[in-house]
């Protein structure tokens, strides 16, 4: 169906969460893997360059987690391989690093480099939602929510960062105390998130008047990274959440929420299928996936697939009906997110 019908559908209460996919239908030429890949290539040893093309691909969370099975392996079939352990160890833990590092150089360099069309575009696509729920690590959606001044909408949003309770720096911080009323989950970190050992950081532009693009590539030239669950395995990823309470929260979030939830851009992949029985663990009554391209697709026939063991088992309250949960599609493109 459109997305547009698929609102019709819906219940009145909707929560979103996007994949990369949401990035790309703004520049693909950024966001997609192949382009990251490319870019990444000069910062890469030939080794690991070795291992994407051992695997046939251009996933960095697909090469991680090979990298990281491998060590696992080396280590039980023999003692003898402890050096060859260590550098499976290092090159996965450096790949985590150039990734970063070339999401940052490589993300568009100003919000003004979207136009106030795009961007209008984006706000009414974001304001049909009540929580917003992101997998991705760059800016689009943090410029998106904080583009007042192209609308009349009334999009509300909260990461929960607040002024620090010492007095006004140049950055914000979360307080799990303090975030009630969060409504903005980066379920996996974010370039301008920051663990600071004591407290999650984020950079902002109205406190330094410093792009955060250039807040975020100093603060790499420091060796200082961002929270960014990057690892290619589900398990792995769950066991960096659980151990933030930052990224816990969002996770947690997700599987109380109910009603309707919208996915888009999302492949539903198995590296992600922590978040997926979050879904599956919520109350909510329907469902909706986005499709791109072709439905008959091998990959996207994968995907409806996956999405229909999304039923799971909502909960309800003692007393209640149990209600079937639907899982319905749309079409990716009728949402025309930035244009």
């Amino acid at each position: 169906m459109t997305f547009q019908s698929a609102l019709e559908r819906s219940e009145e209460t909707r929560h979103i969460l996007l994949g990369n996919g949401f990035s790309r239908a703004c520049r693909n030429d950024l966001f997609a893997y192949d382009a990251l890949f490319t870019r990444a290539k000069e910062q890469l040893s030939s080794r690991t360059v070795s291992a994407f093309q051992a695997l046939c691909t251009t996933d960095f969370e697909k090469v991680m987690r090979a990298l990281k099975q491998t060590r696992l392996l080396v280590n039980a079939y023999s003692s003898s391989y402890g050096e060859l352990a260590s550098i499976l160890r290092e090159d996965a833990n450096s790949l985590r690093n150039v990734l970063a590092n070339v999401i940052a150089s490589n993300h568009l360099e100003r919000s003004g480099e979207i136009s106030d069309d795009q961007f209008r575009m984006c706000r009414a696509f974001l304001n049909n939602f009540k929580t917003f729920y992101t997998l991705n690590y760059d800016l689009l959606l943090y410029w998106a929510l904080m583009k007042e001044d192209v609308d009349d909408l009334n999009l509300k949003c909260d990461d929960g960062f607040r002024q620090p309770r010492s007095g006004p720096m140049e950055y914000v911080v979360w307080d799990i105390s303090d975030a009630g009323k969060q409504n903005v989950f980066y379920m996996h970190g974010a370039l301008h998130v920051f663990d600071a050992g004591s407290e999650v950081q984020k950079y902002t532009w109205s406190n330094t008047g410093i792009a955060l693009i250039d807040q975020i590539r100093e603060a790499l030239d420091s060796d200082r990274y961002p929270i960014f669950v990057s690892e290619g395995a589900s398990s792995t990823k769950l066991d960096r959440v659980m151990h933030s309470s930052y990224l816990s929260r969002g996770y947690r979030s997700l599987s109380n929420i109910g009603n309707s939830l919208f996915i888009f851009g999302h492949s539903l992949q198995e590296n992600d299928e922590h978040v997926l029985r979050c879904i599956e663990k919520s109350n909510v009554s329907s469902i909706f996936v986005s499709v791109f391209g072709d439905p008959g697709s091998l990959d996207n026939r994968r995907i409806m697939n996956r999405a229909r063991n999304l039923e799971g088992e909502s909960k309800k309250p003692r007393g209640h009906q149990k209600k079937d949960r639907e899982i319905l599609f749309y079409d990716a493109e009728s949402a025309r997110i930035w244009g």
